[in-house]
């Protein structure tokens, strides 16, 4: 894989990634090493934006559960940004210092799913900086539609562990989530491609060699409940799966949607 040099900061939106649009669980470790997929050397700037729990309403529980969070992610490398109190939006802080810091950054990889964070992607956008958008739930194309690139946190390759798998994500009997792309409605099966490692997402075919990509084969018979052959392939659901063995190299099985 050929290697940027580029300067990368990361902008985490905690409230609206994590407490709000199902991004709980979520491994800043493996966002942190996302947004240094196909670059030399780590981001330079690491900033996670978090509520300011109000001390005077929180059990004592919640506010030591908010403190060890925050430990957690100054271990992984973050600065923590609170807010200023508790009636303040995180997002307006992040937005405020991605304009200010930005001019020391090439790229800027924004956790949100704040369509807000337009305005401030639009004027990254027209100052040559490349912008990446990770979100976990829907994301308004107002929003989406404006970044150099839009990844669907579900989609990003250990970012946040499935349940009930066996191993490490991509392994026989690991559950892992991705996307179907091709569909024979005459012969009843198609593929689900999912993203396997960290690499060049340009190489969305799987058989190119230095795809970061792997399909596995889906049967229409194991299709979810309110999912037919007929809405197949798609990109509108992402589908949560088990990586099985079979006569046909590796098969989606359980399949739910995301």
């Amino acid at each position: 894989m050929q290697y940027r040099q580029d300067k990368v900061g990361v902008f985490v939106d905690v409230e609206s990634t994590i407490a709000r649009t199902g991004g709980y669980g979520m491994r800043y470790d493996v966002l942190r090493d996302f947004a240094a997929r196909d670059v030399v050397g780590a981001p330079i700037l690491l900033n996670a934006y978090v509520a300011a729990p109000d001390p005077d309403e929180a059990a004592p529980a919640r506010l030591t559960n908010a403190r060890n969070f925050q430990a957690a992610l100054r271990d992984f490398g973050y600065r923590v940004v609170e807010a200023a109190d508790p009636d303040t939006w995180p997002a307006d802080e992040l937005y405020a210092e991605v304009r200010r810091r930005s001019e020391r950054l090439d790229t800027v990889l924004i956790a949100t799913s704040d369509v807000g964070a337009q305005d401030v992607v639009q004027d990254l956008v027209q100052r040559g900086h490349r912008v990446e958008l990770v979100a976990f739930n829907e994301v308004e194309p107002a929003l989406s539609n404006r970044v150099d690139l839009f990844v669907s946190g579900h989609l990003i390759a250990d970012l946040l562990p499935a349940r009930g798998g066996k191993g490490q994500w991509g392994a026989e009997d690991s559950r892992v989530r991705g996307v179907c792309y091709s569909f024979s409605h005459d012969r009843g099966f198609g593929f689900i491609r999912y993203m396997a490692e960290l690499g060049d997402l340009a190489r969305i075919d799987t058989r190119e060699e230095g795809s970061p990509y792997r399909s596995a084969f889906c049967h229409e018979s194991e299709l979810p409940a309110g999912i037919s052959a007929d809405d197949l392939p798609t990109r509108e659901h992402i589908f949560e799966f088990t990586l099985a063995e079979s006569d046909r190299g590796l098969q989606a099985r359980d399949i739910v949607v995301v």
